[in-house]
């Protein structure tokens, strides 16, 4: 069995909004991205953002899943859609997220099942989700 090692990388992420721009949020490494404001604009916005980050740390998820497992020689393509239902009472926030993960290899529905529960409890953003963070403000 390959176990894969995690590198420690800093995180974190600096938006910037000017009067008449949209925001730009970046990375502590670097990255990059625009973000929209209008429902009819093409891009990621806020929410999108939430969601993109739970699927990404699923299918990565699923992948030290398959490692830790033996079987990622066997690991073809895992999928994870997301969407979320927005709370109908205050504050704004969402209160339902609908999470689909697909998994495809060259193995059974047991090792399948095994990969999406594994993956379900690797993944930091929800496992984040799924407690109770503590916000903490701090003055800039």
């Amino acid at each position: 069995m390959s176990v894969v090692k995690v590198k420690p990388r800093q995180t974190g992420a600096t938006a910037v909004l000017s009067r008449l721009g949209q925001p730009v949020v970046t990375s502590v490494t670097g990255g990059e991205i625009g973000v929209v404001t209008r429902p009819s604009e093409a891009g990621f916005n806020p929410l999108d953002l939430l969601y993109a980050s739970l699927s990404a740390c699923l299918v990565l998820s699923a992948r030290i899943a398959a490692s830790n497992l033996g079987v990622l020689d066997r690991l073809g393509e895992v999928r994870a859609e997301v969407k979320g239902e927005k709370a109908a009472d205050k504050p704004s926030r969402i209160e339902r997220f609908h999470v689909a993960i697909e998994v495809s290899g060259d193995f059974d529905e047991a090792t399948k099942a095994a990969i999406i529960a594994d993956a379900e409890r690797i993944c930091t953003v929800s496992n984040t989700l799924k407690g109770n963070p503590i916000l903490v403000k701090t003055k800039g």
